[in-house]
């Protein structure tokens, strides 16, 4: 297909949304953000001439003043996070000063004014100066790698424009350094790369533990630039800290004469930018400059509040349940229970309410069609990997039924596919032959991609700093964008869309901790084995005293000595390898076709019993595969012409207490308490959902190995004796218990920086520890991330919100938009929705008044 034009003819968009919208009440909210001209400010004097040549060829005639105010700030050598809105230009904070001190080093024009400064530091350091760039995601990198490129050749040609030499043109040499990376491309990198980009994984496994090869680029290294350091949240967030920490730490120890490597945080629009960015490099709040005011020009934007259209009854079903039915994410398995939880893969037994909406994941697709018969490009968020491959399937289906030509416009982009697949989708989407992808959170940051008029979310993002960037991605560049919010059939989403006030709060904190034991102790094992311990280290991963290093040394992880801690160089292994930064599980799991040995994509390692057990269907692109085998090496997939069933895994769980940390004591005798448990889960079987009504046609035993997870979780127990005064019956307690767990596990997200797959949890009428009925929700990752801390000490204000939820649903027994799960490992049974409202009011009552404690 020949390259089409980035854009076509778009009718009202606003007024198709309000038209469609009118039908069943699916508009709920039409939020307007108006237009906003931009700011300028002069380039800085530091700044090499023919790099801001460059730049004006490329169409930035003067920068932005947050822009010129962080750029000035990190070539000042101060640590640096401009926290600004999608489309903001961020970047260029980060290479002006980066591209004008290596050009500088290159021996810069002599009339350049304000360089002394930047020649004093160059000279001082005697090398030309380096930048590491980190990114979250691979396609984010090569993404800017692109752009510098374009930078680059501009530079060059302003050169040669003025009569200089090709053999004396001074350039800025830049690689991109991955898992994708040839060896052959590496070892120029390290050779020869000025600007090195590449993300925490690469970092972690590679570049640090083989720092010696490195030397160069470390020893000269002047700025480390974190983008989109608002994605570090949680147990990603305390990992990347401690990783930037031992980067920080080796570029001081082989460069101990310079003061050390800047560093630039750029972040979305978040709350609290500078302690975050504090917490992520190992220093004061103090010690870092917020940059905050945006100064970009911004079109008119328009964020529609949407519930889907009320479900058809003659069909059951219509896709997947919500956004996240089947999200491969680690702690999704991990804390599967036998009485509950969103975090816990089962099946979805929905109630006959009449009333009920249909699927996000459907809405989507069918809003999707209607945006391209109207001429525009867009993006849809889902929250899984295979909700975006149903999304992408049933819109070509509608498409080939409406408009045939646009068919092969749209496409599928998701984790788990092979590399040569995301370039190409992400390369297609720029030039205009696609005009529209299904995605996951994948291309929620900052890829440069021109043109999209609409965003369609599918489903409550898990914070508001990612809907501001998922609805930010269209529009951009001073253009009008249009995004919709379709809420999915779950308690958060059902509260957000009926409370925009909620949905356009102040953005939240980013919550990560890398005190958290867990994931601190195996860094530091890394760190001694790149570079001895000296107890100069220890402030700076956030030790309070020696003793967690005592402890591994007890453990013969580390050996003591006067020069400090060394790594035990006779264990196994590597001590990088005892982390998985993106989850402290199993690595990712290849999915094999049987037939010709093909790589067809991955899966979480830890998700993987849940979606590649044997039997289960598997579905790539459109293409359907059934597993045969599964094991720790690889899955073994055939595919299947047509498969008429899919498969759901069932899973069971229990929580086991190892040490209450904090417990309040309640009116009524209920106790409030945080600690450390052990979740043991296991997938114990599977059940095949004929299509399209997805009834359940059969059931498949498994015999899978148990996981175990230490972990932290909030949990509350209240006496028989209240809960039956509250009208509780006890044959209905455990269903009580069961929906008001999962209405609580639903709307702790709008409290914490999670999502609702970072955790879980489990109902039981009497726990034998606690000889209580109790009610756990629990961090889904090794250590806790601080999500259930974060409910613990927000007890009263999320019960009530639970609590309004759940009375406010207009259902009769419970649904999807308040006490059911679809990630039930329970089956959604035993359910009680009034006696979930009962004990939500003796909780309600009996919470202390936090202003009164």
């Amino acid at each position: 297909m020949p390259d089409q034009p980035l854009h076509a003819p778009v009718r009202d968009l606003i007024g198709l949304l309000e038209s469609i919208g009118a039908r069943e009440e699916r508009l709920v909210h039409l939020q307007r953000t108006p237009a906003r001209p931009a700011r300028h400010s002069d380039w800085p004097t530091w700044a090499d001439p023919d790099l801001v040549a460059a730049c004006a060829r490329l169409g930035i005639a003067r920068p932005w003043t947050h822009q010129t105010e962080a750029a000035e700030s990190l070539h000042a050598g101060r640590h640096t996070v401009i926290s600004t809105g999608t489309g903001s230009g961020k970047s260029l904070a980060a290479w002006l000063p980066a591209l004008s001190d290596n050009l500088t080093a290159q021996g810069g024009p002599d009339d350049v004014p304000g360089t002394g400064t930047a020649r004093a530091r160059i000279s001082a350091v005697g090398r030309r100066p380096t930048t590491l760039y980190l990114s979250p995601t691979k396609a984010l990198a090569a993404d800017q790698d692109a752009c510098l490129t374009r930078l680059v050749a501009e530079l060059e040609a302003v050169q040669r424009e003025a009569g200089a030499p090709a053999g004396s043109l001074r350039t800025v040499r830049t690689a991109t350094c991955d898992g994708d990376t040839p060896l052959a491309e590496r070892d120029w990198a390290r050779a020869r790369a000025d600007i090195v980009l590449t993300n925490p994984d690469f970092l972690h496994f590679s570049l640090l533990p083989g720092h010696e090869r490195w030397t160069r680029f470390l020893r000269s290294l002047r700025y480390i630039v974190v983008d989109e350091c608002h994605a570090y949240r949680g147990i990603l967030g305390a990992h990347v800290a401690l990783v930037v920490r031992r980067l920080l730490r080796l570029a001081r120890r082989l460069a101990p004469d310079s003061p050390g490597p800047a560093v630039l945080c750029a972040s979305a629009t978040a709350a609290e930018p500078a302690l975050t960015a504090a917490r992520l490099i190992g220093v004061a709040p103090e010690a870092v400059t917020a940059v905050t005011d945006d100064a970009a020009p911004a079109g008119e934007r328009i964020l529609a509040l949407w519930q889907p259209a009320l479900r058809d009854p003659r069909t059951v079903w219509e896709g997947p349940a919500s956004p996240g039915v089947e999200a491969p994410d680690p702690a999704a398995d991990a804390s599967a229970s036998n009485g509950s939880g969103p975090a816990g893969p089962g099946a979805l037994d929905l109630a006959e309410d009449p009333e009920q909406r249909r699927s996000a994941v459907v809405e989507a697709a069918e809003l999707l069609v209607d945006l391209l018969s109207a001429g525009a490009r867009a993006l849809v968020f889902v929250r899984s990997r295979r909700s975006a491959e149903v999304v992408a399937e049933r819109a070509r289906r509608t498409l080939e039924l409406r408009l045939p030509s646009l068919v092969d416009t749209v496409a599928a982009y998701r984790g788990g596919y092979l590399p040569e697949e995301r370039r190409a989708l992400e390369s297609d989407l720029r030039r205009g032959r696609l005009r529209a992808l299904a995605t996951t959170n994948a291309l929620e940051l900052g890829i440069d991609v021109t043109g999209l008029d609409a965003v369609i979310i599918a489903g409550w993002p898990g914070t508001r700093v990612s809907l501001g960037q998922q609805a930010g991605r269209a529009g951009r560049a001073g253009d009008r964008g249009v995004a919709v919010l379709i809420a999915s059939d779950n308690p958060l989403d059902a509260y957000l869309v009926h409370h925009p006030e909620a949905v356009f709060a102040a953005p939240e904190a980013t919550v990560f901790d890398p005190a958290n034991p867990y994931v601190l102790a195996p860094h530091l094992c890394a760190a001694a084995s790149e570079a001895p311990l000296r107890e100069a280290d220890i402030a700076l991963f956030g030790l309070e005293d020696e003793s967690l290093l005592t402890d591994l040394v007890a453990r013969g992880a580390l050996r003591r000595r006067p020069a400090g801690w060394y790594w035990n160089a006779s264990l196994p292994g590597r001590p990088q390898d005892l982390t998985a930064l993106r989850g402290d599980g199993p690595p990712e799991v290849p999915v094999v076709e049987a037939a010709t040995g093909a790589v067809v994509g991955t899966v979480d390692g830890a998700a993987a019993d849940s979606t590649v057990h044997p039997g289960a269907v598997y579905i790539h692109q459109g293409r359907c595969y059934v597993v045969d085998e599964l094991s720790e090496e690889a899955a073994i997939v055939t595919e299947k012409a047509a498969v008429g069933y899919r498969t759901r895994s069932c899973a069971t769980s229990s929580v086991r207490i190892i040490a209450e940390r904090e417990t309040r004591q309640w009116a009524d005798g209920i106790r409030w308490s945080f600690g450390s448990v052990e979740v043991t889960s296991r997938v114990t079987g599977y059940m095949r959902l004929a299509l399209p009504g997805m009834e359940v046609v059969s059931r498949h035993q498994l015999d899978m190995a148990e996981h175990i997870l230490p972990t932290a979780a909030v949990w509350w127990t209240a006496p028989e004796a209240a809960v039956e005064a509250a009208g509780i019956a006890p044959c209905d307690m455990p269903g009580a218990l069961h929906a008001a767990e999962h209405a609580s596990i639903s709307m702790l997200p709008l409290l914490a920086t999670c999502d609702r797959w970072d955790i879980g949890g489990l109902s039981i009428a009497v726990h034998s520890q606690t000889g209580a009925p109790t009610v756990f929700v629990h961090d889904g990752h090794a250590g806790g991330a601080g999500f259930a801390e974060r409910g613990f000490r927000a007890g009263r204000q999320w019960l009530e919100t639970t609590l309004a939820v759940v009375e406010g649903c207009g259902c009769a027994t419970g649904c999807p938009s308040c006490v059911q799960s679809p990630k039930c490992g329970n089956n959604n049974e035993p359910l009680s929705k009034t006696g979930a409202i009962a004990l939500l009011r003796l909780l309600t009552r009996a919470a202390p008044d936090p202003a009164a404690e």
